[in-house]
């Protein structure tokens, strides 16, 4: 059952803080289906997912494993592209968009890209707490995390 749990639980985790952003795109931008599965915004998806693996590793096979050693390098790998890698792609998107712009080249043949794809530190911190806080929160709903606290 183990194994399953070490999956389950951080898939529920991103599901949850998928619908989270979801949920505050649509207070402040209207309902936009499409959204739902968009990259970026608040709190970051990847960033609760990571820290909810390594939570769920963490707590299943111990701290002083090699699971999760590479759980967190990966979590830290992913953390990384969510900050960095991305937003330079969103700023190459905006640059794009600009010489578009500039050069007054047809907007049918040359569609606007988007610009933030990234995450701000701010959604990468809030995802990570997201992530810890709802693992701890879906251990103690299974039963699990009850078991090892009495």
């Amino acid at each position: 059952m183990k194994g399953f749990e070490i999956v389950f639980i951080p898939l529920i985790v991103g599901i949850i803080a998928q619908t989270t952003k979801f949920i505050l795109f649509s207070i402040k931008n209207g309902i936009k289906w499409n959204y739902f599965l968009t990259h970026g915004h608040m709190p970051s998806f990847h960033s609760a997912v990571a820290a909810s693996l390594v939570t769920t590793i963490g707590f299943f096979e111990g701290i002083d494993t090699g699971v999760f050693a590479i759980s967190v390098v990966f979590a830290l790998v992913i953390i990384d592209d969510a900050l960095r890698v991305r937003m330079y792609l969103g700023d190459q998107g905006r640059y794009l968009n600009m010489l578009i712009e500039t050069l007054n080249l047809d907007q049918n043949k040359y569609p606007r890209l988007k610009e933030h794809v990234g995450h701000r530190i701010s959604e990468v911190a809030v995802g990570i707490i997201y992530g810890l806080l709802l693992t701890i929160l879906l251990l103690f709903i299974l039963g699990l995390l009850s078991n090892t606290v009495s």
